[in-house]
């Protein structure tokens, strides 16, 4: 299967070479009518200046003057053309031949040709004047007048074709090697530039055969300009990468979590149901078994209740497109009003500080909520009855900060680095319930996280407290 970078590069090639050949067929035929044009001039000129010379001289002295004859050398040696002169009857009665005896002296033109000069007073043409010259030439012929304006002859410039058009002949195989090369530096530009193209798709069909085989880490190089239609293609395919490797993590880590979590109930249960079938479990105590069977199963129900809540409360607090603009003050009080019965049994005192102006956050609101939620669970549960709750809030460079402190026991030192860590249990980080798997805390690490925000805790000397941020909104 042909590439990409080929089927480019072929598809330039060709381009190139159509351009080209239609600059050089443009520039043969233009450039040989440039030359023949400018040597006609240069012939021109030079029978002008024939007859100027001629008409001068004839009037002290006759036109095969040996004073013209040497004058038609010299003009003929600086300009290469072959020149000679005619009476008015056609008759050559000087050359610019430098041999004592010339051959083309006292050699007659043919009627035609006079014909034509008498009738135009001038020739512009290819020919060999009727044998006077054993191969075609290019010819030019004027008129040479006397003082009053009479015709006493004519002057003839000739040249050889092959002189004419041997210098553009020369030119043009410099061109033609110029040209060859200019289109070989094209083709090689064209070939690395089609590699270079294609290079991010190369990229993209090897990162996808490591998609297909579970690999999502591979990313495509970025190009040096990213807002090209490439740029973008990249970048949309790294955004899908990014989602791929997004979604197998969380499936990872549900699947992790399942058989964490499921081994020991599930092995329990077995272990029961085994004993009470095959009667190692005696009669009298299988209801107390099958009661620890019903709770396991129970234990088991919540959990996978719980770690669908957590990865599905992630996934969306991820998302920058669920983020609103709200009351954070406002919320943070409603949440609490939700604990009125629970703190009123324990004989609790709330203390709310918030600052007169209400702050207003850019979050994923539910998310948030699950977060004031679980923190405040978790400090209604440990505090000491007769105690009091602290919620704070207040904001600081760009911040806005959020306080939740109870007094009552402890969480050891030792359990304090492994808090926010799932399913980490100490008799101090069951957050949830008590019968939690230890997701509470490590959901609320998460959503916060995924906020670009932080969170710490500090427990010591009878209090404990959890403090969070929060972005402000612009």
């Amino acid at each position: 299967m042909k590439s990409i970078y080929l089927r480019n590069f072929v598809a330039t090639a060709v381009m190139v070479a159509i351009c080209f050949l239609i600059i050089a067929v443009a520039f043969v035929g233009i450039g040989r009518s440039y030359i023949i044009d400018e040597y006609r001039d240069n012939m021109e000129n030079s029978a002008g200046e024939v007859s100027r010379i001629a008409s001068a001289i004839a009037q002290n002295e006759s036109l095969n003057s040996w004073a013209l004859g040497m004058s038609l050398s010299s003009i003929s040696h600086s300009t290469g053309n072959h020149i000679f002169i005619t009476d008015t009857q056609g008759m050559v009665v000087a050359c610019s031949d430098r041999t004592m005896i010339c051959e083309h002296i006292g050699r007659q033109l043919s009627d035609s040709v006079m014909s034509l000069l008498r009738t135009s007073g001038k020739m512009d043409q290819i020919s060999s004047l009727d044998g006077m010259y054993a191969k075609e030439r290019f010819v030019v012929a004027t008129q040479i007048l006397d003082a009053r304006g009479n015709v006493i002859g004519y002057a003839f410039v000739t040249n050889v074709i092959d002189n004419i058009l041997g210098a553009w002949t020369t030119f043009l195989g410099i061109a033609a090697i110029v040209a060859m090369g200019v289109f070989a530096a094209a083709l090689l530009m064209s070939l690395v530039y089609s590699k270079r193209m294609a290079r991010p798709l190369d990229e993209m069909a090897a990162a996808s055969r490591k998609f297909a085989r579970g690999d999502f880490s591979v990313r495509v190089k970025q190009q040096e300009d990213p807002t090209d239609e490439m740029g973008a293609l990249i970048e949309s395919f790294n955004k899908m990468a990014d989602s791929l490797e997004s979604a197998e993590a969380r499936r990872s880590e549900f699947i992790a979590n399942i058989s964490h979590e499921l081994r020991t109930p599930m092995t329990t249960i077995a272990g029961f149901a085994d004993g009470i079938l095959d009667g190692t479990i005696p009669k009298e105590d299988e209801e107390k078994y099958l009661i620890s069977i019903r709770d396991e199963t129970r234990r088991l129900s919540r959990l996978v209740r719980d770690m669908l809540d957590v990865s599905q409360m992630k996934a969306g607090a991820a998302d920058p497109a669920r983020r609103t603009v709200f009351d954070l003050t406002e919320l943070i009080l409603q949440t609490m009003l939700s604990f009125e019965s629970r703190a009123t049994k324990k004989n609790l005192d709330v203390d709310p500080q918030f600052p007169e102006n209400h702050i207003m956050v850019r979050a994923d609101k539910d998310a948030i909520t699950q977060v004031i939620y679980n923190l405040t669970d978790n400090a209604v549960k440990f505090a000491a009855p007769g105690s009091c709750i602290t919620v704070r809030l207040y904001k600081d460079e760009g911040k806005a900060y959020i306080s939740i402190k109870d007094y009552g026991e402890t969480i050891p030192p030792e359990d304090l680095p492994f808090i926010f860590d799932r399913f980490h249990k100490s008799d101090r980080s069951r957050s949830l319930d008590k019968d939690g798997v230890g997701l509470g805390l490590y959901l609320v690490k998460s959503i916060i996280n995924s906020h670009d925000e932080d969170i710490a805790v500090k427990s010591e000397d009878g209090m404990t407290e959890f403090v969070f941020t929060l972005p402000l909104a612009e």
